[in-house]
């Protein structure tokens, strides 16, 4: 597994292919719900990618500075596994790589993220915490999560 971690200008057009037509398979078609995934955040983030032995996008994330989602808070969005490479792990691997470059980026900080329910467990393995009541972004069930320091 190859793993890459670029700022947005420094993305080639191949891979920012990958990454839109993978998130849009996953959020837009996956999940039926259609909504504007270039959201003006992109360009202030760097973007994680677990690349398999034939370059084929396996995982992905962005990482955004404080000031980008949150006003106080650094963010891990987008986290998605492709289909193809479910069960075996990478979305584990994906936030432990994710956490730790989001560190090394913005210093050692709390870190907020906008998570489905239904995933509710699996961030808090990594130390994330509710706050907050649920709420419906585009129609899906989400909870603020922070993993603090």
């Amino acid at each position: 597994m190859k793993t890459l971690c670029l700022h947005f200008n420094e993305l080639n057009t191949s891979r920012l292919y990958q990454v839109m037509s993978l998130r849009q398979e996953v959020f837009v078609v996956e999940q039926n719900c259609p909504y504007l995934d270039t959201d003006g955040k992109d360009q202030f983030s760097w973007h994680v990618m677990f690349l398999d032995e034939n370059e084929n996008l396996s995982a992905y994330c962005r990482l955004l500075p404080k000031g980008v989602s949150y006003e106080k808070y650094p963010s891990i969005g987008r986290i998605l596994t492709a289909p193809a490479a479910r069960k075996r792990g990478l979305g584990k691997q994906l936030m432990k790589f994710s956490i730790a470059k989001a560190e090394e980026l913005f210093g050692r900080t709390a870190i907020k993220i906008s998570a489905q329910c239904y995933l509710e467990n699996f961030y808090k393995s990594f130390g994330f915490e509710p706050v907050g009541e649920m709420y419906l972004e585009d129609d899906i069930p989400h909870i603020a999560m922070i993993r603090n320091v």
